[in-house]
């Protein structure tokens, strides 16, 4: 397998990029291609030991930055690492992308210049997988569609269902759908024309609305909202959590006995650390294009990208993009 990593994605790059391709290119024993300024990612390549491993440099000129608009850059940076890194995927030469760069930018490249959309998908879905202790929850949409219709919720749905499934190895995963409340009559417009969709659909497992409190206990695998409402809503779940964990790391240090104490207690933080860790999945692909992009955190640190790479490797071992296209017809 060959696997294209954006050596110029994260918000450190090149370093946690290329450190994370060895790494992944060690445990998997795949190929990953490295594109990017070819000089700078020759030198951080030259920090590791590297010998002996599947890794290739592919140089691209440009690079879309966090700064830049997605439709701008997108269609005057031809040359930039997400143009060149997915076109390989386009041309065979290569299985599947990785970024950690700007989202928007690899959803307008993906979409409008190299792999293009599935036959038969109206809009393609940004996804996010959060480890909820030894589960894992499917957040889609959650940024790429702020304004939707109940039928671009209906297709998230299946693609989500289908990379719970087959990628995340979730049996027949239960699709919720957010909402301020439970009961069948809560929720705008949209949430309630969607649901009466998704009733008709025997494919999905729906189990109506979701909280937002009920998506933290895991009493769903994929949740499903319009990507303005999807974007709030982890925007807000990652706050949260830094928050709570600069709390507690405050409170530990207030005192020396509260020090003595969170000393003993390192090992259940770092448990509860690993359990709750995004970088553990490192990210989570986009779907509705045609090949398998998988989008990761701009702070994401080798580990991430390490990660990000095995889920790509699973979601082409996986078939996804052939059940999205055979599950969307």
């Amino acid at each position: 397998m060959r696997i294209v990593v954006d050596a110029m994605g994260t918000d450190a790059h090149p370093a946690p990029d290329v450190a994370g391709a060895v790494q992944a290119a060690r445990a998997l024993g795949d190929e990953i291609i490295l594109v990017g300024d070819e000089s700078q990612i020759k030198a951080e390549l030259a920090k590791h030991k590297a010998a002996g491993l599947k890794l290739e440099v592919v140089h691209a000129s440009e690079v879309i930055e966090m700064t830049d608009k997605p439709a701008e850059s997108a269609k005057h940076k031809s040359n930039s690492s997400i143009h060149v890194g997915t076109q390989l995927v386009a041309d065979g030469k290569a299985d599947a992308f990785v970024s950690a760069g700007n989202t928007g930018g690899t959803l307008a490249v993906s979409t409008l210049y190299t792999l293009k959309r599935i036959k038969g998908v109206l809009r393609p879905a940004v996804t996010v997988v959060y480890p909820l202790g030894v589960k894992k929850v499917v957040v889609a949409d959650i940024g790429a569609n702020t304004d939707c219709k109940p039928e671009f919720l209906v297709q998230f749905a299946i693609m989500a269902s289908l990379y719970a499934e087959l990628a995340l190895h979730v049996e027949r995963p239960r699709v919720a759908l957010l909402s301020n409340g439970e009961e069948a009559e809560k929720g705008n417009i949209l949430v309630k024309e969607t649901a009466a969709l998704m009733l008709t659909m025997t494919a999905i497992n729906y189990i109506g609305n979701i909280e937002p409190k009920e998506v933290i206990r895991g009493h769903a695998d994929v949740i499903i909202a319009d990507g303005f409402t999807g974007n709030v809503f982890i925007k807000m779940y990652e706050a949260t959590t830094r928050f709570v964990t600069d709390v507690v790391r405050e409170e530990i240090g207030a005192s020396p006995i509260t020090l003595l104490g969170g000393a003993l207690s390192r090992p259940a933080f770092q448990r509860v650390r690993k359990r709750l860790d995004p970088f553990e999945v490192g990210g989570a692909p986009l779907l509705g294009v045609n090949g398998v992009v998988i989008i990761a955190h701009g702070r994401s640190n080798a580990f991430a990208i390490s990660n990000a790479i095995t889920r790509a490797k699973e979601a082409v071992e996986s078939g996804l993009v052939e059940a999205i296209q055979a599950g969307v017809a």
